[in-house]
């Protein structure tokens, strides 16, 4: 259940963010092989005088994960996501920033208000 926030200079086409999206999504499934259909995703979009970074492509993702991932599988999130933002939409790798952070099971509340350390997730987070 990543939760994902990018944020990006206002101004890009449609294709340009859906892109983003399924670039992100399709590097989570593959690197942390969370279920297809988990998917939740905010875009932000900010004004230049308002977003003071090198480049009109600079792109920050930052995503909130439960704890336990593997550096291995955070170094293949990383890569997968700069591999298919290069490719769709045609972001540099040096204009992409990835920051992860990780809380542990007991804080989120999921599925009805209870801890996710007693739920059943469907799929592995200690890859």
């Amino acid at each position: 259940m990543p939760l994902v926030k990018i944020e990006i200079i206002e101004g890009k086409t449609e294709a340009y963010k859906t892109a983003i999206f399924e670039g992100i999504h399709e590097a989570l499934v593959k690197a942390f092989m969370i279920p297809d259909d988990d998917r939740i995703q905010r875009l932000y979009e900010i004004s230049k005088e308002n977003f003071d970074v090198s480049s009109e492509d600079f792109t920050l993702i930052e995503i909130t994960i439960f704890e336990g991932r593997s550096i291995d599988a955070k170094r293949l999130l990383y890569s997968s996501i700069v591999d298919n933002l290069s490719q769709n939409p045609g972001i540099s790798s040096k204009n992409i920033l990835i920051v992860l952070h990780e809380v542990p099971l007991v804080n989120w509340g999921i599925s009805g208000g209870r801890p996710a350390s007693e739920v059943d997730l469907g799929f592995k987070v200690d890859i």
